[in-house]
């Protein structure tokens, strides 16, 4: 499937390659039946005979040739040896690039420094994939390590964008135009924004102290005060009286919403705190009032703490919710908007990731752009799919009630609808795209009513999961039922909601990746190895939707009754396959399936085993920082332990 690179270009906006001007800006995107075509032997295309253009029509449907695909009904037998002077027929020679003059030529005795790039995607890597998910989960409990996270973020930064340039400077420029640069240094740029709005946040605390470079250090990077760190032990140190210091060790406490009575054994270390916190705890609470919250903390969409302990308890509850409607509106969508961004920066890394890989091999050029663009973009969208799927099968977003559990409070939008608005929008969109390039009057060809089908498949099956989604169409719906009831019986207690009520059962983002797996496993190709790894990864996207059942198939028997993560095991397998079939997805795209076969690496176990073994090593990644929040958040909340719930 053909997908144009500006369809989600708003998710992964760093891979828009070349520069608006930049002659290599422009690809030869070849739209008519009169096709030019490359002579191999020179650099000027020529038009070839009417009889091969004849051939080509009647093969490809009379649409371009741009990725080597036949859709006619003869589609003849799939290719096992690369046909050099075909692909040049459509596609320049490829020219040098980086990765030539540092890894094939080693031994020309030219300059190369792969050393520096080296040092760069190293230093880059620890801090978008290091220390900025670090400085997130620290920020999430206002932990007194997160300024010192991100010094070691920036210092990261500074050493990788220091080797890059030294290596560009002692480097040939081997790919014109390219933006990988400038789109580095715009999300360096938002990095930097949010820094330094966090950093302002943190120094606005200092105008009611005695401002000095001791106090700025202490409070604003170490998270300290008077010597006191903040962050773990304010929260649970600002809303305490000496009093409360001397109640029992333990408090046991019942939670009951939404499952069984859970107790939970709150274990109380204050006591061991007591001689040295003491006289804190008053001062500290003569100014909890007036310390903001550290923007993005996940408590700060609250506005307020709470003491340690009472996360859980239905007072509590109800006084967040009703906290969170005495902050301002605009001050919501700020902290809101600040933690999306935040966590975005992320995703961008990744993104700059897939660029960076491309310039440095020196792929995505003049006919291969489309196609490169299309694979790169679906392709990542589906590995991070599968990276989120998997966190929240760890347990990640269980409090908007995404884990396959109960939200603990107050109702949130499903992860259905989210998936199924981002397939609407993917709809709603490649539709019209599907046509760019075409003239007025040009008759509808195979390839584009094949891709128009699956984009408006996307479209209304979006919408579809959306309404699926929404309570009031729900409420609508149960109005037959509630209708035929007798007027004596109409009350609030007259009929209860099934079990299943409390979940949702949307089948259709998983129903819309399954059949495109579906068609794109017998997607034709010019080549057998491309064949095999295009129903490779889309195997891995049926398998998705088939293990996304059957989660609801289970979870349909047991709706959940806890505000525990649930973690069934199909949803561990199907982040797997998503996130895999992604990663194939990239591999398959046409130009690096051609440096495969002009390499001898066309085979297909060899690309499965390496999805596989980088996609485990990204499930590692995930679990570790999943946990380190997780362990961050248990050392900021009190000890908890449950029993059987059956």
């Amino acid at each position: 499937m053909r997908l144009y690179g500006l369809t989600l270009s708003f998710l992964l906006p760093s891979l828009v390659l070349y520069a608006p001007h930049s002659a290599i800006a422009s690809p030869s995107v070849i739209t008519s039946p009169v096709r030019s075509v490359r002579n191999p032997d020179s650099a000027v295309r020529v038009h070839p005979p009417d009889s091969f253009l004849s051939l080509l029509y009647t093969r490809d449907g009379g649409d371009e040739h741009t990725h080597g695909h036949a859709h006619g009904h003869g589609n003849p037998s799939p290719l096992v040896e690369l046909n050099e002077t075909d692909v040049l027929l459509y596609h320049a020679e490829t020219p040098p690039s980086y990765w030539s003059i540092d890894i094939d030529n080693h031994n020309s005795g030219g300059t190369r420094h792969p050393g520096l790039m080296g040092l760069h995607a190293l230093f880059m890597a620890l801090a978008f994939f290091g220390a900025l998910p670090a400085g997130i989960a620290l920020r999430s409990v206002n932990h007194p390590w997160h300024g010192f996270s991100i010094l070691l973020f920036w210092t990261f930064i500074v050493l990788g964008v220091a080797a890059s340039a030294l290596y560009r400077k002692l480097t040939p420029n081997m790919y014109e135009g390219q933006m990988h640069c400038f789109h580095g240094y715009l999300v360096i740029l938002l990095a930097f924004t949010l820094s330094t709005i966090d950093l302002f946040a943190g120094a606005s605390r200092l105008f009611a102290r005695n401002l000095s470079i001791r106090s700025f250090w202490n409070f604003v990077i170490i998270g300290q005060e008077d010597g006191h760190p903040l962050g773990i032990n304010s929260a649970e140190y600002a809303s305490l009286v000496v009093e409360e210091l001397e109640e029992s060790d333990e408090t046991f406490k019942t939670v009951a919403h939404h499952s069984r009575p859970v107790v939970a054994t709150t274990i109380d270390d204050r006591n061991t705190h007591h001689d040295d916190t003491v006289q804190w705890v008053n001062k500290v609470s003569r100014h909890s009032e007036d310390l903001p919250e550290t923007p993005a903390s996940d408590h700060t969409l609250v506005g307020h703490r709470f003491t340690r302990g009472s996360q859980n308890s239905d007072d509590t509850l109800q006084l967040q919710s009703h906290l969170a409607k005495d902050i301002p509106l605009s001050r919501r969508i700020g902290q809101v908007l600040f933690a999306t961004l935040e966590r975005s920066l992320v995703f961008a890394g990744f993104a700059q990731v897939m660029h960076g890989v491309v310039i440095y091999t020196g792929g995505c050029r003049e006919n291969y752009l489309n196609g490169c663009l299309a694979h790169l973009i679906k392709g990542g969208i589906f590995w991070c799919y599968g990276l989120v799927t998997f966190a929240r099968f760890l347990g990640s977003f269980s409090d908007y009630g995404w884990a396959w559990n109960r939200a603990p409070a107050g109702h949130h939008v499903s992860a259905e609808f989210v998936e199924s608005f981002v397939i609407f929008i993917y709809g709603i969109t490649n539709t019209w795209m599907e046509r760019f390039g075409a003239h007025p009057g040009d008759p509808y060809t195979n390839k584009q009513i094949q891709h128009i089908g699956i984009a408006i498949m996307f479209w209304f099956a979006g919408l579809v999961g959306m309404g699926l989604e929404s309570r009031r169409l729900r409420r609508w719906l149960a109005a037959v039922s509630t209708a035929s009831l007798k007027a004596s019986n109409k009350n609030s207690d007259a009929v209860a909601e099934p079990a299943s009520y409390g979940s949702s059962f949307n089948p259709f983002p998983a129903l819309v990746i399954g059949v495109t797996g579906v068609a794109m496993s017998a997607h034709f190709q010019m080549y057998l190895f491309q064949v095999q790894i295009h129903a490779l990864w889309g195997f891995c996207l049926t398998g998705f939707a088939f293990l996304r059942c059957l989660t609801y198939f289970f979870v349909w028997l047991s709706p959940p009754r806890s505000i525990l993560p649930s973690r069934p095991p199909s949803e561990a397998l199907s982040s797997f396959f998503l996130s895999c079939g992604g990663l194939i997805f990239i591999m398959s795209d046409e130009e690096i399936t051609f440096a495969a076969m002009r390499r001898g690496y066309d085979d297909v176990m060899m690309s499965l085993n390496v999805a596989v073994a980088v996609t485990c090593f990204a499930f590692c990644w995930t679990m570790l920082v999943v946990g380190f929040k997780g362990r961050l958040i248990s050392r900021t909340h009190s000890a908890v332990s449950f029993h059987q719930s059956a």
